[in-house]
């Protein structure tokens, strides 16, 4: 079982924690002091699947320097304004093989990914990978 919670603090501000013990501000204001709630969606995304292929490149012994991964997403115009298409961005560095790489990238979005997963049930989800050298 996961489990969070958020305590308002002020205008539309909140604190957010998860049993690890983490905290983070949350502020669904257009003042934006803190990530919103929805940005805070795509970049789960991008953690989620950025582990998932550190996770396999490391297990296939690929000698990656670096890994970025990048979200852009297009939403609803209509409440609930859910992401209706999402673009996502890895950038790998290193001497890499580029079907290790789309291999990986591939597991994580149809197997491993459970925020892709969620996400996919409303948005169309693609990607590209550039490679760094």
């Amino acid at each position: 079982m996961i489990e969070s919670k958020v305590v308002w603090t002020d205008n539309d501000r909140f604190i957010a924690q998860a049993l690890s013990g983490h905290a983070i501000v949350v502020d669904a204001g257009k003042e934006k002091t803190a990530n919103s709630p929805v940005e805070l969606v795509l970049i789960a995304l991008c953690g989620c699947t950025g582990a998932d292929v550190v996770s396999i490149l490391r297990k296939k012994r690929e000698p990656f320097t670096s890994i970025e991964v990048s979200a852009k997403g297009e939403r609803s115009s209509t409440p609930p304004t859910v992401f209706t298409e999402i673009k996502l961005l890895y950038r790998i560095g290193g001497k890499v093989s580029q079907k290790s790489v789309e291999d990986a990238v591939h597991l994580s979005e149809t197997k491993y990914c459970s925020v892709s997963a969620m996400l996919a049930k409303t948005a169309k989800i693609t990607y590209d990978i550039e490679y760094l050298g």
